[in-house]
Formats: C-alpha cells, sequence, structure tokens
C-alpha cells in the first residue's frame, strides 16, 4: 500500500508589476487596511497597492462593494467581486476580484490574510497579489507561510483531493524582486516544512510503522544531504536502548532509531553543535494501560515530535543554518500484544539509568529518555531540545493555541521563545519544580515513568535525568498538536506545530548565543 497522490504547495514567484498586469492570472487579490482607529472620526479601512491600476482597468468602484459588505479590513476578513466582462483588460483571464483585510500589516497579520486568501482562491490557476508590497523581508516571509500553509490538505480519497489549491501565487508590486529572492526562498523552505510535518502526523497508522518512517528519514536525507543512520530492533537491544524496545515489544512493526546529521556549508570546524529528539509513536494505544477510545482516535499524530525534527533537518540547509545539528527519532509504536510491557516492568535505558513502568500510557518518555542519553553520552551537544506530543496536562494548563516549554539555560529559552513569536507558534515558559523530584521516586528503580499531578511539569523532571549537564530544552506540543478548526494558516487536523519555530531559531547568525555561559 502507499499514499495517494497529494496536493502540492501553491508555487510562489516575485514581480514588480501591478497585480492586474500579471497576465494568465484568474485572480487578483488586493490588501484592505483597518482604519487605526487613532483619529477623531472612523475613516474607514483603506485600499493598499495595486488599487489604482485595478480601478483604471474595471469599472468598478472598490469603496462602495468595502461598504456594501461593511468590511473593516480586519485580517483575514475576504470580500470577493467576479469579472463578468473581461474582454479588452490588460489581463483578459481575470476573472475574480478579492479584497482581503490585512487589520494593520504586521508579520502576523500578513501571515493570517495570505492563508485567508489562498483558502478563498481554491480551484483558481494563478493569483496575482499586493500583499507582498506592503511588507519588508520579515512581513514577506510571514506573508509566504500563510500562502503555502493555509493551501494545506491531506486526503487518502479514491477521487482525489476535495478541491485543489491555487497552483501558482505571483506576489506582484514589490519593488526590487530580484533582490528579494533570497527572503522568499527561506520563507518557502520554512513552510516546506511545516507541510512535511503536518502530512508525516496525519498518514494514517495502517501505512506509518516505525521503518516507513525511517524509510521516510532516508528519503530527506538524500535530498537534503544529510548522512543518516538507522538502528534495527537488533542493533538497539545490542547497545542498551531499553526504553525505545520496551515501548515497541508489544507490536509486530519493530522499533527503529534514525540519526540524521547536518553540517554547514561553511565553518563546520568551529560549529557549535545542537542535537534535536522528536518522539516517535507511530501510534499510541496506551499499551496495557489502554487509552478510551475517543483519545485513541488521534494517536496517528504521536510521533509529531519525530516528525518536526524530520521536517527541519530537510530545510537546515536551505535557511543557511549556521551550527552542527544532529537529529534523533526513537521510533516505536505502543501496542497490546502478548509481549506488551506491563505495569510494574523495570526498563533499563541507553547508559544504565533505569525506569519503573506504573503506566504505559506515559511511553513517550521512555523512547525520548535513550535518545537523550544517547545525545549526551556519544555528540556531546552544545544543546540539546526535545520536541513532543507527551502530556494531556499541558492542553489543560495551555489550551489549543500555545505550546509549553521547559528549559535548564536562560539563554536558549529566551532564543527559543522570541523564535516562536516570530513564527506565530508561540510557545510558553513553564516552571521545573524542584519539589516534585520526590514524586518521581521508585521502589525498585532510578524513577517511575509516571509521577502524577503536575503531569506535564513531573514528565519534564523525569526527562531532566537524561539531559546531564547539557543546556536543555523539552517542548510539549500536546496542547498544538491537533486543530479543532480550519483557522488563518492552520487546516482541521495535526498541525505539525514546532517546525517553523525552530527553523526561525537556527536559522539566526549566532542561534546557541549565551547559551552555556
Amino acid at each position: 500500500m502507499s499514499l495517494p497522490a497529494q496536493v502540492s504547495p501553491p508555487q510562489i514567484a516575485l514581480s514588480d508589476v501591478a497585480p492586474s498586469a500579471v497576465v494568465g492570472a484568474d485572480v487578483v487579490a488586493l490588501p484592505v487596511l483597518a482604519d487605526p482607529g487613532d483619529g477623531a472620526e472612523a475613516a474607514g479601512p483603506t485600499l493598499g497597492p495595486g488599487a489604482a491600476e485595478l480601478l483604471d482597468e474595471l469599472d468598478l468602484d472598490l469603496f462602495s462593494l468595502l461598504e456594501l459588505h461593511k468590511a473593516t479590513g480586519a485580517v483575514g476578513e475576504v470580500v470577493e467581486h467576479a469579472v463578468l466582462s473581461p474582454s479588452g483588460l490588460t489581463n483578459d483571464a481575470l476573472r475574480l476580484v478579492l479584497l482581503v483585510g490585512v487589520g494593520g500589516g504586521s508579520p502576523s497579520e500578513l501571515r493570517r490574510a495570505g492563508a485567508a486568501l489562498v483558502r478563498r482562491a481554491k480551484g483558481h490557476e494563478t493569483v496575482a497579489t499586493s500583499l507582498a508590497a506592503l511588507a519588508d523581508d520579515g512581513g514577506l516571509r510571514a506573508l509566504v507561510e500563510g500562502l503555502v500553509l493555509g493551501s494545506f490538505e491531506f486526503h487518502w480519497r479514491s477521487t482525489g483531493a476535495l478541491k485543489e489549491p491555487v497552483e501558482r501565487v505571483v506576489l506582484a508590486g514589490v519593488s526590487d524582486a530580484a533582490g528579494r529572492k533570497a527572503a522568499l526562498d527561506r520563507a518557502v523552505a520554512v513552510a516546506g516544512a511545516g507541510w512535511m510535518s503536518r502530512t508525516l502526523a496525519l498518514v494514517p497508522s495502517n501505512e506509518k510503522s516505525p521503518e516507513w518512517l525511517a524509510d521516510q528519514a532516508r528519503t530527506v536525507a538524500r535530498n537534503a544531504g544529510l548522512t543518516v543512520k538507522v538502528w534495527d530492533e537488533k542493533q538497539l537491544a545490542a547497545q542498551g536502548f531499553g526504553g525505545i524496545l520496551g515501548v515497541g515489544q508489544g507490536s509486530a512493526r519493530p522499533p527503529r532509531m534514525v540519526r540524521l546529521d547536518y553540517t554547514p556549508a561553511s565553518g563546520a570546524r568551529k560549529a557549535k553543535h545542537v542535537v534535536l529528539v522528536g518522539k516517535g509513536i507511530t501510534f499510541d494505544t496506551g499499551g496495557l494501560s489502554i487509552k478510551p477510545k475517543d483519545n485513541m482516535m488521534l494517536m496517528k499524530r504521536d510521533m509529531t515530535g519525530a516528525g518536526v525534527v524530520l521536517a527541519v533537518m530537510g530545510a537546515l540547509a536551505a535557511v543557511d543554518c549556521p551550527v552542527r545539528v544532529t537529529g534523533l527519532l526513537p521510533l516505536a509504536e505502543n501496542s497490546v500484544g502478548a509481549n506488551s510491557i506491563r505495569p510494574g516492568d523495570v526498563l533499563v535505558h541507553y547508559g544504565g539509568r533505569t525506569s519503573e513502568v506504573t503506566n504505559t500510557d506515559a511511553e513517550g518518555r521512555l523512547v525520548l529518555a535513550d535518545a537523550m542519553a544517547y545525545a549526551v553520552d556519544e555528540l556531546a551537544p552544545d544543546a540539546l531540545v526535545d520536541i513532543a506530543t507527551l502530556t494531556g496536562a499541558m492542553k489543560i494548563a495551555l489550551g489549543q493555541k500555545t505550546g509549553g516549554y521547559f528549559a535548564t539555560d536562560e539563554a536558549l529559552a529566551d532564543l527559543l521563545r522570541t523564535a516562536s513569536l516570530s513564527a506565530d507558534e508561540p510557545l510558553w515558559r513553564m516552571p521545573l519544580v524542584d519539589d516534585y523530584e520526590e514524586r518521581l521516586s521508585s521502589k525498585v528503580a532510578d524513577a517511575d515513568n509516571a509521577a502524577g499531578p503536575p503531569g506535564a511539569i513531573t514528565a519534564a523532571l523525569f526527562l531532566r535525568h537524561f539531559a546531564g549537564d547539557v543546556p536543555w530544552a523539552h517542548l510539549d506540543i500536546a496542547s498544538v498538536g491537533d486543530a479543532p478548526k480550519d483557522e488563518y494558516e492552520y487546516t482541521k487536523g495535526a498541525t505539525g506545530f514546532g517546525a517553523r519555530a525552530l527553523l526561525h531559531w537556527l536559522e539566526l547568525r549566532e542561534p546557541l548565543a549565551g547559551v552555556g555561559g
């Protein structure tokens, strides 16, 4: 069995001509800026670049159109007008005009406006828009992320996708279009990583085994020029990866671990080293501590952390990441079977630390622990970051709009928080409260794998033991792993949250500035 053909993100190009002059575009989209509200009287929304040229072409009162629809220019608001008689226009392919609210035109608002635009334009071939004419390079990147991710769809229908996304978007009216190509290319790479991480999370688990995900990693490595190593179950056993093996032993599909290595094009010898670890549970029944039916329905995406790390690794060269990066993907299926681990079993992790399994549904930390211990022992990184859909407690704490994270290093915490806000994948720092350390105690092992409430904090404390003295951050994205509805750049379903945030961090000229100091 193999995946059916999926839709592709739109191709995006820059142009310095007005959107109405882009020949072959069947949709023209103009920005509408909201009234900032500083004056004594509300002035109403303002049409952005490209409006004058379009008015010269069409016999259309755009302001009356906005007034008719009570448009305010609020971000994501879209007013449409069908063009019934395009003959005589510079672009006689024009069929639809969209007036897209961009609020005040901030990067975050442009990202959301771009997503709203492409969602409304589905089924059309080419959009020419002047939204990018409002933006600096940061705004351009945000806009492109919205245009790409707002087009996302995953399907397994015999008849294909419900509606094809726009094939091509021309960012028109952009001065120095050639000079801004580098910013566009980076934006496309970051958005593409978000697209990949979503896709991997949505692949059904009858297809997505640990071996299948390891094969995807090999493909990414080949395409991105990375080195790759895959451990099978025999190699994992020989080298003492007891957490990964224990979680995976109940499944007919054996576990794997993947290592991917990226080296920057220049300065590699002096470059610092970051290790990323992504939880890769390709399906989570909860094991013998079985989940309720409703909680199990989303568990094909319990490998979101591994999918994020894989997508990030594939994009590092495109964003010119200046540090060495190793990605580790501990992969297992947590199943119910005759050989499943039992409550009360003790697992020996890589490096020798032991865990008593009091809840087989607290499995993610068991596989992360092995990979983290390997990273500290074998790779001696300058920073270690893990990412996982780890605890339902994080969703209770933060809802579905914000991811949580813990950090042992202040500089690393600040860098990740800033990058997450820039990427519009916000992370909120949670405390590593030492007072709860005693809850990890076990009568027979070094730690209990399910130390109880507060669940997100005790899970982080469990993992901290495997980070050693390395500056470490733990991203618990269980709160944001799934979007409840289509909203801006998110499509209902798996979000792939974290890929953009990590790339916004790792593309910095000094992603480890002050870390470990």
